[in-house]
């Protein structure tokens, strides 16, 4: 039985379409940019050390520049993207036909 989820994951895999791996290419950019933005700081700190201080300025900024605006487009096109997938499925509320309701203040209480 183990082998058949295998298979049922990989067939899964394999049929993710372009927009899907564009999504995962987004985030994977996006940790990859936040996880740099150290090492910026630390060769910033070295150039300045050195003399450069604009130079380390402008790399430490525009790595924190890159990091924010790629973890902006991440999830802004990762929220696009599951709405889309959750249209065409059908999944929950949206199949079902329920409509969100803004609750009064009061109504957030249990008694």
């Amino acid at each position: 039985m183990k082998g058949v989820c295998d298979m049922r994951v990989w067939y899964a895999a394999r049929a993710l379409g372009w927009s899907t791996k564009a999504v995962i290419a987004l985030g994977l950019l996006a940790v990859l940019l936040v996880a740099a933005v150290p090492a910026a700081l630390f060769v910033g700190l070295i150039m300045m050390v050195l003399g450069h201080v604009v130079g380390g300025l402008a790399l430490f900024g525009g790595s924190i520049l890159a990091a924010v605006a790629a973890v902006a487009i991440a999830g802004m096109s990762g929220v696009r993207h599951l709405r889309t997938m959750i249209r065409k499925q059908g999944y929950g509320a949206a199949k079902q036909g329920y409509r969100a309701v803004r609750l009064g203040r009061g109504e957030y209480e249990y008694n």
